[in-house]
């Protein structure tokens, strides 16, 4: 009698070669994303360590302190003006990063993604490490840090143009946004981690907060260079062209016969690049306040210590991990990625303003808020950045020119960064007037992403009209094409 194969070897005979490789693809990618976020994090939670309210910590005997309330700070942070040095910190590294973003892409399309990502991964991971040890040699300096933040910053642009890139070569626009709003998590589950990594060391050594995401990112670069592949061609792997129907076919191969790198301006004229581009800067900018900023209100408003606050601090993320998946089956469901943003963007103003009034009211109340605000916030961030990224990085009026994907990904992700560098110095400078005034500034920016999108989703809005009536014109076209 013929023995039935085990249904798990049935599994694996029933996948493809090129389904091997995809998913092999969209891992390898996952982890390199969580790497770059779980080493951004560390800052966030070391703030509340380096600057403390030295009247609850325990002095040691041998320590005279009778005429130093800030003896358990780490200088320069022991200062009145430590949110505006913590700002500063901030912005050195957002403004290198918005900066570097824009020439990144450019990069990214030149050279081999994995060379690419591979050195990037490994300089980002020497310079976090490189702050971590200033703890080890007594660094003081305040530009020791701002430094080491700048080039950390620039490094670090690496990692998102050439990952969307990779994945955008193996997979085509079918369900494009449920794929990556779940391997958009990356972003997420790189927070989540960076933040417990750094809270188990931060009461005792903060410089270890810093060391092992560096080590852990370093590695990851190792993995990348002996194990990723580019294209799908690379492996002798069909192109997501190849699913599509002839003309796409024929288009696909003519273009990679003779694509050329697509310059700045060219990529700037694809319709929808600007509306989604400026819109992110507002939403990157509420996104990464609360990535720098909210372990510290909640020590502060919630009177947690930097352990706990750092913990309570990864629902937001997790929230993000929710409505990162959400806003990507929606959009692909309706065709309407705009109108997705905008209602997300829209119902998240409100939400903040409640949870700055009660969130802290209860654990509850503050665990529950935090869940839906990372959804609201971080929903439309992730699928601009992944989803809409790719399908103006692949519109159609470039002719199936894929090497574009890199370079319109830089803008959009450079522009956003602009409002990354923006929203943690503005929380730094509005602060010491209150958290209030914070959460106005929040709300006012998701106000104005809603308003950027507006001209896209009232096209969005008659395009699907059109359809519904039989009568769809090119007069209301999609700035991207629609499942």
């Amino acid at each position: 009698m013929r023995s039935s194969l085990a249904p798990g070897i049935r599994l694996v005979t029933s996948l493809s070669r090129d389904t091997w490789y995809r998913g092999f693809t969209l891992v390898l990618t996952f982890l390199f994303y969580t790497a770059y976020h779980l080493s951004r994090k560390p800052i966030s939670i070391v703030k509340s360590e380096l600057h403390r309210n030295c009247s609850n910590v325990i002095r040691p005997s041998d320590l005279n302190t009778s005429d130093n309330a800030t003896w358990c700070d780490w200088a320069p942070f022991d200062q009145d003006n430590y949110q505006t040095l913590f700002g500063v910190l901030d912005n050195c590294f957002l403004v290198a990063y918005a900066v570097g973003m824009f020439f990144s892409g450019m990069f990214g399309e030149r050279l081999p993604l994995r060379l690419y990502l591979s050195a990037g991964m490994l300089l980002s991971g020497l310079f976090t490490a490189l702050f971590g040890l200033g703890f080890y040699w007594n660094i003081h300096s305040l530009a020791y840090y701002a430094v080491i933040q700048v080039l950390n910053g620039l490094v670090q642009t690496s990692g998102w143009p050439a990952v969307v890139a990779c994945v955008g070569n193996w997979f085509g626009k079918g369900k494009r946004g449920l794929i990556m709003g779940v391997w958009n998590s990356h972003t997420s589950v790189g927070n989540i981690l960076g933040s417990l990594i750094a809270g188990a060391f931060v009461s005792s050594a903060w410089g270890l907060s810093f060391i092992v995401p560096g080590a852990i990112i370093a590695s990851t670069g190792l993995l990348c260079f002996f194990f990723l592949v580019d294209k799908p061609e690379d492996v002798g792997c069909s192109s997501p062209h190849q699913h599509g129907d002839s003309s796409e076919v024929e288009e696909a191969a003519e273009s990679e016969e003779e694509s050329e790198a697509i310059s700045f301006c060219a990529a700037l004229r694809i319709p929808g690049v600007l509306e989604f581009s400026f819109c992110l800067l507002f939403a990157k900018l509420v996104s990464y306040t609360f990535l720098f900023w909210l372990p510290l209100y909640i020590s502060n408003v919630a009177h947690f210590d930097a352990k706990e606050a750092g913990d309570m601090s990864t629902l937001f993320d997790l929230g993000g991990i929710v409505g990162g998946i959400l806003a990507g089956l929606v959009s692909d469901y309706t065709g309407a990625r705009a109108a997705t943003c905008w209602v997300m963007l829209i119902t998240a103003a409100p939400m903040l303003f409640v949870y700055n009034s009660v969130g802290q009211q209860s654990l509850g109340m503050s665990v529950g808020m935090l869940l839906l605000c990372g959804a609201l916030v971080n929903g439309p961030y992730a699928l601009i950045t992944t989803a809409v990224s790719a399908d103006l990085g692949t519109h159609q009026s470039l002719r199936g020119n894929s090497r574009a994907l890199s370079t319109v990904t830089a803008i959009i992700d450079g522009t956003g960064s602009v409002g990354a560098a923006v929203g943690p110095l503005l929380a730094g400078i509005i602060s010491p007037s209150g958290w209030n005034n914070v959460f106005y500034m929040l709300i006012s920016a998701d106000v104005l992403a809603c308003l950027l999108l507006s001209r896209l989703v009232y096209k969005e809005l008659r395009g699907c009209c059109g359809r519904r009536r039989g009568i769809y014109t090119p007069l209301v076209r999609l700035p991207y094409p629609v499942p």
